[in-house]
């Protein structure tokens, strides 16, 4: 998408073998930022291999952080919200926080990665 408009962002998580999952788990999904111009704020929409599709709204940008909060969430029971937090360290590193909320409940830490830029190869 050469345009200009939109943000692309892939990620791929391994863990490692439990006794529930002996084999292990793989996680994919595929994001796009945007910026809605009519609301006047940015918001990504994530399409999760297990067939979720989020759409979040960001409710804080600041300087080293941004917050974004799940207005729509497909193929989840009604009444579940997801937070996604950058937490930017420097150019090079960021912190992503994934927190999930049952229905009625408080968000609670789901998956939390450090990341860094790396040379290309």
């Amino acid at each position: 998408m050469g345009c200009g408009k939109f943000m692309k962002v892939a990620s791929t998580s391994k863990w490692a073998p439990t006794e529930r999952h002996p084999e292990g788990e793989l996680h994919e999904d595929l994001g796009f930022f945007s910026w809605d111009k009519t609301r006047k704020l940015f918001v990504l929409r994530q399409f999760h291999v297990e067939g979720f599709v989020n759409q979040y709204i960001a409710e804080v940008v600041a300087d080293a952080k941004i917050v974004f909060v799940t207005e729509a969430i497909e193929n989840i029971p009604d009444g579940w919200r997801a937070r996604e937090t950058y937490t930017f360290l420097g150019p090079e590193e960021f912190i992503e926080q994934f927190e999930l909320a049952a229905p009625g409940k408080d968000f609670e830490p789901y998956t939390e990665n450090r990341l860094h830029r790396v040379a290309p190869e």
